[in-house]
């Protein structure tokens, strides 16, 4: 989950600290250089670190760019202790997520209900998220040049 840059936590030390000050304070070479996803130009690379805190279920990381030194930070959840590169991929896949849901709004109306109960919410942004899923295969398939055809 990202979190503002004043979010305190306290480290293996028993110290509080914050995150943009930490930042400030880290070697060199405590940064790792990894890929988190496929974007539009490529691999979205950046420099990202991996912290420990006293909850062993927590964990933080900092991503900096590496084009302008721009800094984002992380709380990890991560009961299960997944690796570094996980945990860097799952930072990264909230890209693709706010693609498809831009992407919805655009195409398919996903912003445009004026409800009062959960149950047509729900029908709304179920028929809205199946007619984008339509108009996706339907436009990939039509890029390969060919027909979809039923299976069974």
């Amino acid at each position: 989950m990202v979190v503002p840059k004043n979010t305190q936590f306290i480290d293996t030390g028993g110290t509080t600290v914050q995150f943009d000050v930490l930042a400030g304070r880290l070697r060199p070479n405590a940064w790792q250089r990894r890929a988190c996803g496929i974007g539009s130009k490529g691999f979205r690379v950046y420099d990202w670190v991996l912290m420990e805190s006293v909850d062993p279920d927590h964990q933080y990381m900092i991503r900096r760019s590496i084009d302008d030194g721009e800094l984002a930070f992380y709380h990890c959840y991560n009961p299960n202790r997944a690796g570094f590169g996980e945990l860097v991929h799952v930072a990264g896949a909230r890209w693709p997520i706010e693609e498809c849901f831009g992407s919805g709004k655009n195409e398919v109306g996903l912003d445009h209900y004026q409800v009062r109960t959960w149950d047509a919410w729900h029908r709304h942004i179920t028929f809205a998220m199946l007619a984008h899923t339509f108009l996706a295969v339907t436009a990939h398939t039509s890029k390969k040049g060919g027909a979809i055809t039923p299976r069974g």
